[in-house]
């Protein structure tokens, strides 16, 4: 009879540890990345050799079949202090 109730104490204790991984996980904050492109780094068939982003310094690439409206690219704000590379490219 004593050794059943370590048995359920156990498996309890066992899952309290399991969600407190797992909450832990879900509230901490992202790992701060950086993309380094290398030499010869083709998207789309455009050249995005040698460029870097990270957190302050984004990209978002939108390739069309066709011929874009606003072919190319610019550089925005995004509103949180840093920079958004847009481009609007038709692949090749």
């Amino acid at each position: 009879m004593q050794s059943h109730r370590f048995i359920a104490v156990g498996k309890a204790l066992a899952a309290l540890a399991l969600s407190l991984v797992v909450l832990t996980a879900m509230f901490a904050p992202a790992a701060a990345g950086e993309v380094r492109f290398g030499k010869n780094v083709r998207i789309g068939g455009h050249d995005f050799s040698n460029q870097t982003y990270d957190s302050k310094h984004r990209a978002r690439i939108y390739l069309y079949n066709g011929k874009p409206r606003k072919e190319g690219c610019v550089w925005r704000k995004d509103g949180h202090g840093g920079r958004v590379k847009v481009c609007h490219l038709q692949r090749k």
